[in-house]
C-alpha cells in the first residue's frame, strides 16, 4: 500500500515519513509520497528530503515519489500534516481563528483534488491543527467514515503516559481514553481507565488518589491557569517551568506538559508522528483496533437520551483499513458528559463562525465521470502501455506488477511492444475507478516516461 505525506518537509511531516520507513510499515514495493507546494520552500525541500531518507535507508526504503500539487496526490493513505503552526516560544500567543480560517484554505484545496481524482477509497489521516476543521472539511468532500483527526489518539496516548508516571508503571499497563477537542477543550475520561494487575476496588482507590478530590467541572479554569503560570515563568526559567508541571495532577499534565515543550522551541513533532504512525500501521496491516480519534459524527455520541453537540468530535472508534466503523463510547459519568458537551459546543461554534457545513450522508466520490460497474456486471478488461527508461534492465517488469498486485489486481498478460526497447504492455482486468487510479500510481514511479491506458476485450 501507499502513503502520501502532504507537507512532508515540515516538522511533523519529516519525522512521519523517518519513522515510517525505519519501523518498516512500507515494503520496497510500497510509495512513499513527499508532497509539498510549488510556490514555497518545500518545492525545493521535498528533493532534497527524498535524496536524505535514500541516503539513510536505502536497504528498506520504499519507492519514494514527489508531487508538488494536490491532484498528484495517489496513495492509499493520505496523511496531511500542512499549514499554519502555533509559534514555537515561551510567551508567545496563537490567533487560533486565524490559524484556523489559514488551514481551512489548505484543506479544501487538497479535500478538492482528493474528491476530483482519488481512487474513492482513500483513508485520510489530519494530524494539521485546528484538527476538527481539518476532518469537517475532508468529511464533506469524501464521506465520513474515510477521514480521521488523530489529535485525541494523541492525547489518550499523553493521558496514559501521565497516569503510568503517577503509579510507577509502564504505559501498555494502563488504558483510557481522552475525547472531545483536541488543545483547547480536551476531555480526559476517568471512568475509562484500566490498570493490568489492579483488581476494581484498587483501581477506583488509585483513580481517586490521581484525580485529588477534583471534577472535571474546573478541568478547563485549571488548564487556562496552568497556561497562564507557565507562559510567565518560561520566561524566566524552562526549567522550573517544567518542574512546576510535574506537580499537577496527570490530566492537568497531559495538556500543560504538551504546550510547555512546543513553547519551549522543541515542539512536539517526535510524539505527534508516533501516534501518526501508529493509526497508519493500523490501515496498512489490516486490523481493527480501537482508538481515539476526531471524526464527523450523526447522532453516534448519546447523552441522557439526546445527541451530544459537536458534529466533529474526539471519541473512541473502531479503526480499520478502510476508515473508521463504529463509535465505542460506553455511559459516562455526570462529569464527563458535561464536559463533552461543552467541548462539542465550542467545536460546532468554531465550525460555523468558518462556514463549515455539517457532514451529511457519505457521497458517493472518486473521479469526475466514473460510473460504477453494475452488481453482477462482469469486470472489465484494460491494457496499459507504459513506456520506461530501461524496459530490459533487472527489475522494472516486477516493480511496473507490483503496483498491481500490491492493490489486490492481478496482471493476467505481460509482454514488450513490439519494435520498441522502452515500453511494457500489461493487462489486467479491474473497474473503472480503480483501473484509473492505477494508472495514476503508474505515472508516478520515477523510472516510467508515459503511460497510455484503453479498455480490451475480455
Amino acid at each position: 500500500m501507499d502513503v502520501a505525506v502532504v507537507g512532508a518537509t515540515g516538522d511533523v511531516g519529516r519525522q512521519i515519513c523517518t519513522q515510517l520507513i525505519a519501523h518498516g510499515l512500507l515494503s520496497p514495493t510500497s510509495r512513499l509520497q513527499l508532497v509539498g507546494r510549488p510556490d514555497g520552500s518545500s518545492a525545493s525541500a521535498v528533493h532534497g528530503l527524498r535524496t536524505d531518507l535514500m541516503d539513510a535507508f536505502d536497504e528498506r526504503a520504499p519507492l519514494i515519489d514527489v508531487a508538488l500539487t494536490p491532484g498528484e496526490v495517489v496513495a492509499d493513505v493520505v496523511v496531511v500534516a500542512a499549514g499554519l503552526t502555533p509559534l514555537a516560544r515561551a510567551g508567545a500567543s496563537t490567533d487560533r481563528t486565524k490559524l484556523a480560517a489559514a488551514n481551512k484554505q489548505v484543506f479544501e484545496q487538497q479535500a478538492a483534488a482528493l474528491r476530483k481524482h482519488g481512487s474513492g477509497r482513500e483513508v485520510v489521516i489530519v494530524v494539521s491543527n485546528p484538527v476538527e476543521v481539518g476532518v469537517a472539511v475532508f468529511a464533506n468532500a469524501l464521506g465520513r467514515h474515510r477521514v480521521i483527526g488523530m489529535g485525541a489518539w494523541l492525547d489518550t496516548l499523553r493521558f496514559q503516559r501521565e497516569i503510568a508516571l503517577s503509579l510507577g508503571v509502564r504505559r501498555a499497563r494502563v488504558s483510557g481514553f481522552v475525547v472531545g477537542q483536541h488543545g483547547e477543550r480536551p476531555v480526559p475520561l476517568w471512568s475509562t481507565v484500566r490498570i493490568a494487575g489492579l483488581d476494581v476496588a484498587e483501581r477506583l482507590a488509585a483513580v481517586e488518589r490521581l484525580r485529588r478530590g477534583r471534577t472535571l467541572d474546573t478541568y478547563p479554569d485549571e488548564l487556562a491557569e496552568a497556561k497562564v503560570r507557565l507562559d510567565a515563568l518560561a520566561v524566566r526559567d524552562v526549567a522550573e517551568a517544567f518542574a512546576l508541571v510535574d506537580t499537577w495532577p496527570p490530566d492537568v499534565r497531559v495538556n500543560a506538559r504538551a504546550w510547555m515543550t512546543h513553547q519551549s522551541g522543541a515542539k512536539t513533532a517526535t510524539g505527534t508522528a508516533a501516534a501518526t504512525v501508529d493509526m497508519i500501521a493500523t490501515l496498512l496491516d489490516g486490523r481493527e483496533i480501537v482508538v481515539a480519534g476526531q471524526v464527523a459524527l450523526a447522532d453516534e455520541v448519546q447523552v441522557d437520551g439526546a445527541t451530544s453537540p459537536g458534529r466533529v468530535l474526539g471519541v473512541p472508534v473502531i479503526l480499520g483499513p478502510e476508515g473508521w466503523g463504529r463509535v465505542v463510547l460506553d455511559p459516562l459519568a455526570e462529569d464527563e458528559a458535561a464536559a463533552l458537551a461543552a467541548s462539542g459546543r465550542m467545536i460546532d461554534a468554531m465550525l460555523d463562525g468558518l462556514g463549515i457545513a455539517p457532514a451529511g450522508d457519505d457521497p458517493v466520490v472518486g473521479m469526475a465521470a466514473v460510473t460504477p460497474p453494475a452488481v453482477g456486471a462482469e469486470v472489465p478488461t484494460w491494457e496499459v502501455e507504459v513506456e520506461v527508461r530501461g524496459a530490459d534492465e533487472v527489475g522494472v517488469v516486477a516493480t511496473l506488477t507490483s503496483v498491481f498486485s500490491t492493490r489486490g489486481v492481478t496482471v493476467d498478460a505481460v509482454s514488450t511492444v513490439r519494435g520498441s526497447t522502452s515500453a511494457v504492455r500489461l493487462r489486467f482486468r479491474a473497474g473503472e475507478r480503480r483501473a484509473l487510479s492505477l494508472v495514476r500510481a503508474l505515472e508516478r514511479l520515477s523510472m516510467v516516461t508515459k503511460v497510455a491506458a484503453g479498455s480490451a476485450s475480455a
